[in-house]
């Protein structure tokens, strides 16, 4: 089932692969997280880069360039040459102006310059996309003056006018009139802030940013009301991210006793070797860091280090004794199922990043076919009459073409082993004296693996969706071809930010495939909730991958993009990377594209961002036994 959406962007994965991959290259930081935000920045804390949706409704040149320049100003510039303790010192002293607003966006449009310089000096192949983001910016800009100025908003005609000024290449720019206080101030706001193009660090900028401000405290009379760059306000991610500092750990308030022990010997000394009781003066009093010593009462001495014991041959026994363990007479959960016992790695998705970062708060619940009632017996048998011909078709093609090579002629040939039988050498023109052995009976070597999705938005194709797996299930089922059906989908009710349930229902495994009595359990199959394709799709290539055959087919039966919680941005892209992985270990992922009607351009372009050119497209639901018979039957051939 698919959400309400406001922002219905369509991604493109390839081009999202790319700026990802260029900003890891460019960037050189592990585990790099690049995701569209609706403005760009880099943030240093979580190893996160935002690419801004600014450039989507740009044509398509200025848009690949616009998004490059993204990535070359954060990759390149933010992650190597912007120092954000400056900032984070910056934003808490502008906390509670009456103009933060635009003094975060003066200080970040100053570093944007200053980082752009140095980005063009480094690397010069990024001019080309960073004089089309200025010539893209300019013209948004001037529109945004014009409606600025026509609303009487001065602020942001002020900050609209100062980049128009800052990014020219003509020295007779027209400067336009904002009010009287404000033009005698441009021409010092603007040589301060020309300053950032010749500025050496971060440091430099923040100190343009406070001689600006300076002047403009007084003749703001509101602050900004759009947003055009973003500073990030990281100060508290900053203070919390790492925990405790070095100097928390180290003590900061004084000894009550700040006395010298007199270090002269006089040979009268008397030795004590009672154990002192660890609560006194020095240790009363709570602090942060559970590293400091309990016991800091004394005096200060020169002494160090005369109270070392040697170690003991035993100590290491001692260790090996520690780590011994032995069965608990409490609670015994080790005939728990599996699922009631799910740990909290578990219902977080597992370990990090395992089924794609996108996943992390996504974990699996497995569900067993419930016992087949009689009606779905009678039922699955009127299915199989729907799918008989296609199926009796295919296994004959299948059995001829085993046969054939089977009991092919393997003597009277022109090269091979010589034949014992000689006289055609003096009574054929072109005799055939060779013969080869017979091969070992051949079959085919192939699993199949039917992904079903079970989102509610399926809930008027399903029924056709069953013959269409019933028809796979009986053909592959006579032709001893093992594979398995499972249905998937996500649990909206019971799903949160932190818990994402999703449920794996397999209908037919791989043990029962080949029985005779097997097939009704795909009755079964109905539409739930939503749909989270690239966790499946990554789970059912685990299980594929564990398989022995030589042929892997994973065939995903789905109606759309996915669509669950917190996934509906990247969901394509994560898809498309779920896909991408289970090909690179040899598994051949194709996907069934369910329709009742004609496919839009829009649906034809999302799946092949997920699935490139492996795709069936069925716009006919009806339609759906007649296609699936020449894919199985092509499968089928390519497995002998």
């Amino acid at each position: 089932m698919r959400p309400i959406v406001f922002n219905d962007k369509k991604i493109d994965s390839f081009l999202f692969m790319e700026l990802t991959d260029l900003s890891c290259s460019l960037s050189k930081v592990e585990e790099l997280q690049v995701e569209y935000a609706f403005k760009s920045y880099y943030n240093p804390y979580e190893k996160q880069l935002f690419i801004s949706l600014f450039w989507d409704n740009h044509p398509l040149k200025e848009k690949l360039h616009g998004l490059k320049s993204d990535v070359y100003l954060r990759s390149v510039g933010s992650v190597k040459y912007t120092d954000f303790t400056i900032i984070d010192k910056y934003l808490k002293s502008i906390k509670n102006a009456p103009y933060t607003s635009f003094a975060r966006q003066l200080f970040s449009l100053l570093e944007d310059i200053r980082l752009e310089e140095l980005v063009k000096s480094e690397r010069p192949g990024t001019t080309e996309s960073f004089e089309i983001r200025r010539r893209e910016y300019r013209k948004y800009f001037k529109s945004q003056l014009k409606v600025n100025m026509d609303r009487g908003i001065h602020t942001d005609a002020l900050y609209n006018q100062l980049y128009i000024l800052l990014t020219t290449n003509d020295p007779l720019e027209e400067v336009i009139s904002i009010n009287k206080p404000l033009d005698l101030a441009l021409p010092y706001i603007r040589k301060e802030a020309e300053k950032a193009y010749e500025a050496k660090s971060t440091r430099e900028i923040k100190k343009l940013c406070e001689n600006i401000l300076d002047v403009l405290e007084d003749l703001l009379e509101k602050d900004m009301l759009n947003l055009y760059f973003l500073l990030p306000d990281f100060t508290e991610l900053a203070d919390t991210k790492d925990g405790l500092t070095f100097d928390d750990l180290k003590r900061k308030d004084g000894l009550k006793n700040d006395d010298v022990k007199d270090n002269t010997k006089k040979g009268e000394e008397d030795t004590h070797e009672d154990k002192l009781p660890t609560w006194h003066r020095e240790s009363e009093t709570n602090t942060q860091s559970f590293l400091q010593f309990d016991l800091e009462q004394g005096t200060k001495t020169d002494l160090m280090g005369e109270g070392v014991r040697e170690g003991e041959d035993g100590d290491q026994a001692l260790g090996f004794v520690q780590g011994k363990t032995k069965p608990t007479k409490r609670n015994d959960f080790s005939k728990m199922e599996v699922l009631e016992v799910l740990n909290d790695s578990d219902q977080k998705g597992g370990k990090e990043n395992a089924f794609g970062k996108e996943n992390k708060h996504a974990f699996p619940v497995f569900q067993k076919p419930n016992q087949v009632k009689m009606e779905e017996k009678i039922e699955y048998e009127q299915y199989k009459q729907v799918i008989a011909p296609y199926q009796k078709k295919l296994k004959q093609l299948i059995q001829k073409t085993l046969e054939h090579k089977k009991i092919a002629p393997r003597g009277n040939l022109h090269f091979g082993r010589l034949s014992k039988k000689l006289m055609p050498w003096f009574t054929d023109e072109s005799p055939r004296l060779f013969y080869k052995k017979d091969e070992p009976t051949i079959e085919i070597d192939a699993v199949f693996t039917l992904l079903v999705d079970c989102s509610a938005s399926m809930h008027d194709k399903m029924e056709q969706t069953k013959h269409g797996i019933t028809l796979f299930h009986e053909a592959l089922k006579s032709v001893q071809v093992p594979h398995e059906v499972v249905g998937f989908w996500e649990d909206t009710n019971d799903a949160t930010e932190t818990s994402q349930p999703n449920y794996f229902k397999t209908v037919i495994d791989f043990q029962s495939a080949r029985k005779l009595s097997t097939g009704p359990e795909i009755l079964q199959l109905e539409p739930e909730e939503d749909n989270r394709d690239g966790y499946a799709i990554r789970h059912m290539s685990k299980r594929l991958q564990l398989r022995s055959e030589k042929q892997k087919f994973l065939l995903v039966f789905s109606d759309g993009e996915p669509a669950a919680m917190n996934y509906e941005q990247n969901g394509i892209v994560d898809t498309h990377e779920a896909v991408m992985e289970a090909r690179k270990h040899g598994i051949e992922v194709i996907n069934v594209f369910l329709s009742n009607g004609e496919i839009e351009e829009s649906q034809l372009k999302t799946i092949q961002n997920m699935y490139g050119k492996y795709s069936i497209l069925v716009p006919n639901i009806e339609e759906l036994p007649n296609v699936l018979f020449p894919l199985l039957k092509k499968l089928l051939l390519k497995s002998l």
